[in-house]
């Protein structure tokens, strides 16, 4: 959110004489996206980190399940598939349904779930289990959310219905849209901008930082707010599919083209034992390449209706389209090659694995990680901005009107509390008792009480120091998490690296990075002193600092004096002024 745009302003020419120019469209444009990023900016701010995290929000979950062993070879999935699928013809008996996740290179246990049978009245409910890769049977780790509610979140917030958050993400994600290109229209230098950053210059300083981390991450902005957008653009524009899709074998095809997910028929009634799973994951392999295989599906199994799709992975292709065969679940045969969709339904498939970027191997997920963390600073960094310009035009600093005092109070709350908060949920992970009802949404719940103890605090604290003692909270939550974590299970970090279980490792070295991050935040905000702030007056009473003024004034004095004409000799100047009092007179 920045206002560089002076060269376009009106003139300062008295009324009466010309007429005021009219606005400039970088003045335009700088309004608008000043405003577009604060009414939503906070949502922003929330949005862009959690889906920040979600890049790894993998090996998050497999931070919050420790009791899920490291697996430092696993099985072919092939086999893995199979001892699962046997282990589910009893866990899921009856089931008309059950959908099973294999191993790969960031997934070491594979988990499942499964359709509960209809009950009267009731909406349908599913169960889900993890499961060793080795022997197949289920494992008996604590509930979480783990990292997949960051994910979630991310796009439909949470205490809201999904419909209504997924509705206000997509509104902020068009303000996103709408702040990103009224930004670049603004700034006329913006890649020199780039290159400048003025230290300590106050809001000089915060707007170099904001330029800097928008124009590092330009396209990757522009990209990943669009291509949010078009994840979601069935629910925003449902017009065009209602018009052309009105028959049901249509909408049957369009379901096929946009997941892999096939939906149970109605069963013949007649049992009939399920076919070789791992022989089927076995053909799909030879089709796509070995560990190609992501998922597996089963649709009433045990039933002579019984079909299988073996969806393939996402790895090494750009688009999320979904590609599965489909094989009769009692003769194994294969039945339907679905390698490939519609050039539109390809289209969204590109933009969603686009947005996802899970096509790509580690170093391309810490690149997205990365340039979306700076996504979050500029965010940030612009809606500190705001008020770090409108202070300094304010009456008296120490008494804002209100609507300046919400917007740094919510500020605070949302930039130094969130981090904050969600490192509370990860603390309810380890501390919370493993046999507690729905302990899953327990975790939930402690990282949205810690975020609104966060904004009573903002609200009850000079704002300063509530940015400096909520900064400082979250460096220490953060890092202390390892020492927790080391407390509570039996896996401590020099463990993890010493048995190279290198992604349970990863998670709690980011959190000291993170900790360190929000520490140096901490400092750099105790040291800040805001332009034009008075000098206190004890300062001003010191001798030392009253003889330093009067040597400069003394010395800017003698400098003044010797750039004035020489005076003229006594006789003259006593003429001068007896010249000068007579014309007086």
């Amino acid at each position: 959110m920045t206002d560089d745009v002076s060269s376009d302003a009106p003139s300062d020419a008295p009324s009466g004489k010309t007429a005021p120019q009219a606005r400039g469209i970088r003045q335009t444009m700088s309004d608008l996206h000043i405003w577009t990023g604060l009414l939503l900016g906070w949502f922003l701010f929330a949005m862009f980190l959690t889906g920040t995290v979600s890049y790894f929000k993998e090996e998050l979950s497999q931070w919050m399940r420790p009791e899920i062993a490291h697996q430092a070879v696993t099985p072919e999935p092939a086999v893995v598939a199979g001892r699962i699928a046997q282990e589910l013809e009893t866990m899921a008996a009856g089931t008309s349904q059950w959908s099973l996740r294999l191993t790969d290179d960031r997934h070491s246990v594979a988990d499942a779930f499964w359709r509960l049978p209809a009950k009267e009245g009731a909406r349908r409910a599913f169960k889900s289990a993890v499961f060793d890769p080795q022997t197949g049977e289920k494992v008996d780790a604590r509930e979480t959310l783990g990292g997949e509610f960051f994910y979630r979140f991310h796009f439909q917030f949470h205490y809201m219905p999904v419909l209504w958050g997924r509705w206000l993400a997509g509104l902020a994600a068009m303000f996103m849209l709408v702040a990103i290109v009224s930004g670049v229209i603004t700034h006329k230098k913006i890649f020199t901008d780039f290159f400048t950053f003025r230290w300590g210059k106050g809001q000089r300083s915060w707007l170099d930082a904001h330029n800097a981390l928008s124009v590092f991450g330009l396209p990757f902005h522009l990209m990943i707010t669009y291509t949010g957008l078009v994840t979601l653009m069935a629910l925003y524009m449902p017009w065009g599919e209602q018009a052309g899709i009105n028959t049901p074998a249509l909408k049957k095809q369009l379901t096929s083209e946009l997941n892999a997910f096939i939906q149970p028929g109605k069963p013949a009634g007649e049992a009939a034992p399920l076919a070789s799973v791992e022989a089927m994951v076995r053909e799909a392999e030879q089709r796509w390449g070995a560990g190609n295989v992501a998922r597996v599906t089963a649709t009433n199994p045990g039933d002579a209706s019984a079909r299988v799709a073996i969806t393939r992975g996402e790895g090494g292709r750009v688009s999320m389209s979904p590609q599965y065969l489909l094989f009769d679940g009692v003769s194994g045969q294969l039945l339907e090659d679905r390698s490939g969709v519609g050039a539109a339904a390809e289209t969204r498939g590109v933009m969603v694995g686009l947005h996802l970027g899970r096509f790509g191997d580690g170093p391309t997920r810490w690149l997205y990680f990365i340039v979306s963390l700076a996504g979050t600073a500029m965010v940030g960094s612009g809606l500190v901005m705001w008020t770090v310009k409108r202070r300094q035009k304010l009456p008296d600093p120490d008494r804002p009107y209100i609507g300046f005092m919400v917007v740094e109070r919510l500020n605070i709350a949302a930039i130094a509390g969130l981090p904050l908060a969600m490192s509370g949920m990860l603390w309810a992970n380890r501390l919370l008792p493993l046999g507690l009802d729905k302990r899953g949404e327990w975790e939930v719940h402690v990282m949205f009480i810690v975020w609104a103890v966060t904004l009573l605090h903002a609200l009850v604290r000079p704002a300063k120091r509530a940015w400096i003692e909520l900064f400082w909270l979250g460096a220490a939550s953060l890092a202390l998490l390892p020492v927790g974590n080391a407390l509570t299970t039996d896996r401590p970090l020099w463990r993890s690296l010493w048995q190279g279980d290198w992604a349970f490792a990863a998670v709690e070295l980011m959190f000291w990075a993170f900790a360190a991050l929000l520490a140096y935040l901490a400092i750099r905000t105790a040291r800040h002193v805001p332009k034009g702030k008075a000098v206190p007056k004890a300062k001003r009473a010191s001798p030392s600092a009253e003889g330093a003024s009067s040597v400069k004034s003394s010395a800017r004095a003698s400098v003044k004096a010797s750039r004035l004409p020489p005076p003229p000799p006594s006789g003259e100047a006593g003429m001068a002024l007896r010249s000068g009092g007579e014309g007086a007179r």
